[in-house]
């Protein structure tokens, strides 16, 4: 009667639990495995650096801002009509996309993408709370949303037989077969309605025109900047400041509205202001991980396959973190796991700082392992801190705290690897002319090196101008290499750096509230008596 009847007793937490699973994973693969093989992806569709860094624009553009209606359209409508239309649209672009190699139609699959990963976040959280008893809920935030954080280095494991099989296509056939499995079993399984609740208002979509736009303007300077140089293009400052006009349009609509999308006045709140900082700064210590120690290895030639090894460590140590945090998070001390996450990264891009052109991906077992243990740390904390004092303001102000949380994990990220790549550039360079105004062919020991790198051609080229050209081309090579393996090093040790300062700044918070609650436990008896 009516559809599928939800399973009961320990088959329903199964059954909720493999669902939640699932989506998580596919939620996150469907943002990694296109996002960690872009130089694979680039060729394929032949397409420059900056432009196929389009693809991961659009997905983080959409994925931040569709945010602002999904919960509405949740209570509304109901939560399985929204994954349904959220996952039939990235099936049906998905599928189109197949039958072209066009750098546009990939790049409006990576849009859908990112709205049907709204969704899938969504149902992942929702459904692993549903798996957990009552008084399990914290273990089941922390799970819902760590499901995801397994599929980054997932992705790195499967996408060199991926790419084998069907170039970027492969990569796009297993998105599209997860995304059908989780239509199946959403409306297999199916968690409890909820009471449906009518909350669009015609100004809302005023708003998202608003907002939505500004968003998207914003992740386009930031993952443009380092490839077209943030001050050779115009059109980034154009950019930017339409960014903040719009964003600041919606704000200001949001502000004059009796029944608001965003509660601009809660979000600007001291409390919410620190809140939303950390997240993004995390976002960007996490970018450690991708930008750093990743970009490093595929800076010395390795690839995926290369770094399997590697990939299963971060796997381990991820799904660690998430039990861990899952049994022991307490809702009352969410700074703790925040906490020790922070000081783990620190420790862990210390010992990435003194990687050399011989660094392997076995000699960074054990950092990013730390790395991938203490993001599993932390973002179930921030969830919790962030959801407990939106459920403390009322029912709509989940909106506010979801679009936020979300938009600053994307964004975050973004600025992250936008502020990582863009060091590194200009470390390398100021590197490399260091080396360079040193290696002069005067020096008996330069000119030395240059006849044996030259020698290596003697059986192929006999001019011996042609040969030195060739040796002071290998040791041009050899010199950009060196530098940016120190530039790369000094990604880690501001990395290091950042991620102490952020331990420190939470630190400050966390022993003023302890004091504030000493000193009211000292007052209540008080005025008790």
């Amino acid at each position: 009667m009516g559809g599928p009847q939800p399973p009961t007793g320990w088959r329903r937490g199964l059954a909720f639990g493999g669902v939640s699973l699932l989506l998580g994973v596919t939620q996150g693969l469907g943002f990694n495995l296109v996002n960690n093989n872009l130089p694979w992806i680039q060729g394929s569709l032949g397409a420059y650096p900056n432009e196929a860094a389009w693809l991961s624009t659009a997905y983080t553009a959409t994925n931040a801002t569709i945010g602002l209606l999904a919960i509405k359209f949740r209570f509304q409508y109901g939560l399985r009509l929204f994954g349904d239309i959220g996952l039939g649209l990235f099936i049906v672009v998905a599928v189109a996309h197949l039958f072209t190699d066009d750098l546009r139609s990939a790049i409006a699959v990576r849009a859908a993408s990112g709205v049907a990963a709204t969704a899938l976040s969504t149902m992942a959280l929702l459904y692993m709370i549903a798996a957990v008893p009552e008084h399990r809920r914290p273990m089941g935030v922390a799970l819902g949303v760590g499901w995801s954080q397994l599929a980054a280095p997932l992705s790195r494991l499967v996408s060199s037989d991926l790419l084998q099989v069907g170039q970027w296509h492969g990569l796009y056939l297993l998105e599209i077969g997860l995304s059908l499995l989780c239509l199946v079993a959403v409306n297999l399984v199916r968690v409890p309605p909820m009471p449906r609740v009518k909350m669009f208002q015609a100004r809302d979509f005023l708003t998202f025109a608003l907002f939505a736009p500004g968003v998207a303007l914003l992740c386009a300077v930031l993952a443009q900047g380092r490839y077209v140089w943030w001050f050779d293009a115009p059109w980034l400052g154009w950019a930017l400041a339409a960014a903040i006009v719009l964003i600041a349009a919606s704000a200001l609509v949001e502000l004059h509205r009796a029944q608001p999308l965003l509660h601009i006045r809660w979000l600007s709140s001291a409390d919410m202001l620190r809140l939303v900082v950390i997240i993004l700064l995390f976002r960007i210590v996490l970018s450690e991980q991708g930008v750093g120690a990743f970009g490093f290895l595929q800076a010395m030639g390795m690839n995926n396959d290369q770094m399997r090894g590697l990939s299963w460590v971060m796997f381990w140590a991820t799904l660690a973190g998430m039990i861990i945090v899952a049994v022991t998070i307490n809702p009352a001390r969410v700074s703790t796991p925040a906490l020790i996450s922070l000081l783990l990264i620190a420790a862990a891009a210390y010992w990435d700082s003194h990687v050399t052109n011989l660094t392997r991906p076995a000699q960074m077992y054990f950092s990013q392992g730390l790395i991938a243990f203490a993001s599993a740390l932390f973002l179930p904390a921030v969830m919790l801190a962030g959801f407990g004092r939106a459920l403390r303001q009322g029912q709509e102000f989940i909106i506010s705290f979801a679009v936020i949380f979300g938009a600053g994990q994307s964004l975050g990220a973004l600025a992250g690897s936008a502020f990582l790549g863009t060091l590194m550039t200009v470390r390398e360079k100021a590197y490399s002319a260091q080396i360079v105004e040193r290696l002069l062919l005067t020096d008996p020991q330069v000119a030395a090196r240059v006849r044996q790198y030259a020698g290596a051609y003697g059986g192929t080229i006999s001019d011996p101008a042609l040969r030195q050209g060739e040796g002071l081309a290998v040791l041009s090579q050899l010199a950009t290499r060196e530098a940016t393996v120190l530039a790369y090093a000094d990604v880690f040790r501001v990395i290091a750096a950042l991620s102490l300062l952020v331990f420190a700044y939470l630190l400050a918070l966390r022993l003023r509230e302890d004091a504030r609650a000493r000193r009211a436990a000292l007052l209540i008896p008080v005025e008790a008596a």
